[in-house]
């Protein structure tokens, strides 16, 4: 009685609370201020654009996912250390530190001094990427409700093997999804050079993957 009492209460409980969105804000400002001071200038139309595009998705995002699958919106909101697997106490903090550098480096080169010349075709084809990757992960949050943040066996959700949606053509659709975003970020923010991060972040993923499996 009282197991199904505390569970009742966890499934009531708000997903969010004012402290995530005033996270939300405060990751933001950080964000923008930083980007500004590495870029020298306001008037960066591509990564302001990139940075607008990105918080109003993945606000909708889990805005989405909270309420057609809050189990699964719990699951990835968990961030204890203690559910990672021993390769993931590295190769997420990793992939995090990566993430940064591609934005590091696409602000500086493109924002500040224009190293790279990215034809518009490119950026396009960059977009293009992006959109992808935006459109795969509510596909697979909708299929698949084991999808957690971290690579675990899920025995307390009765976890098993999802085979429909995009699992029916990719083994990992999400990842996949997701290298295509490291591939257009750099593109659509117009520098070269951001690809290299973008390109060990690939790496770091395939790695990932190979643990997983």
């Amino acid at each position: 009685m009282t197991e199904n009492t505390s569970e009742l209460r966890k499934d009531r409980e708000p997903l969010y609370g004012p402290g995530d969105f005033l996270k939300v804000i405060v990751t933001l400002a950080i964000l923008v201020g930083a980007m500004a001071l590495l870029a020298g200038r306001w008037d960066w139309m591509a990564g302001w654009t990139f940075l607008g595009v990105f918080t109003v998705y993945s606000l909708a995002l889990f805005g989405w996912l909270s309420n057609v699958d809050p189990e699964l919106a719990r699951e990835r909101q968990q961030d204890d250390d203690d559910r990672n697997q021993p390769y993931e106490r590295v190769i997420i903090p990793l992939m995090v530190i990566l993430e940064l550098n591609l934005l590091v480096v696409a602000t500086v080169d493109s924002g500040r001094f224009g190293w790279s010349t990215v034809p518009v075709w490119a950026r396009v084809a960059g977009w293009a990427l992006l959109a992808v990757a935006g459109a795969v992960l509510p596909w697979v949050f909708h299929t698949n409700t084991f999808a957690s943040g971290v690579g675990r066996i899920q025995d307390d959700r009765e976890h098993h093997v999802i085979t429909n949606g995009p699992y029916r053509y990719v083994r990992h659709p999400m990842y996949t999804g997701v290298i295509a975003g490291f591939i257009g970020l750099p593109l659509a923010l117009g520098s070269w050079w951001a690809l290299i991060p973008g390109g060990l972040l690939i790496v770091t993923f395939i790695y990932r993957t190979w643990q997983e499996d």
